[in-house]
């Protein structure tokens, strides 16, 4: 179920993508590029109100899946991590602290005149 949410977010993301490619910043956009034919056909106010229509639906498609989609992620996955297992099998005790042996040719600081 998760990959078909995947899949109909790219989706309408593309088309999403496209409706904002279209549109012209300045008002002309799809009237513009078509020449005369959508005057004809709807008429300049109409495409870009359907083309501003288009983006908000496709924006809220985008946005009510991405906030849907999380609802069917399985919760009773059998290990999240593999750190998991490292976590339950560390230690409970702190790690003692080793004394280490001085380098030859080291001058030893810690002895009191």
């Amino acid at each position: 179920m998760l990959i078909l949410f995947g899949i109909l977010v790219i989706i309408a993301s593309i088309i999403l993508g496209l409706i904002v490619l279209v549109q012209n910043p300045k008002g002309g956009g799809l009237s513009g590029s078509l020449g005369g034919f959508s005057n004809q056909l709807m008429g300049v106010k109409q495409t870009t109100d359907v083309l501003e229509k288009g983006t908000w639906v496709f924006a809220a498609i985008v946005g009510i899946l991405c906030v849907v989609s999380p609802v069917f992620i399985p919760k009773t996955a059998g290990g999240s991590s593999k750190n998991d297992e490292l976590i339950n099998k560390a230690p409970i005790t702190a790690p003692q602290q080793s004394t280490t042996t001085p380098l030859p040719g080291a001058v030893d600081t810690s002895k009191k005149p």
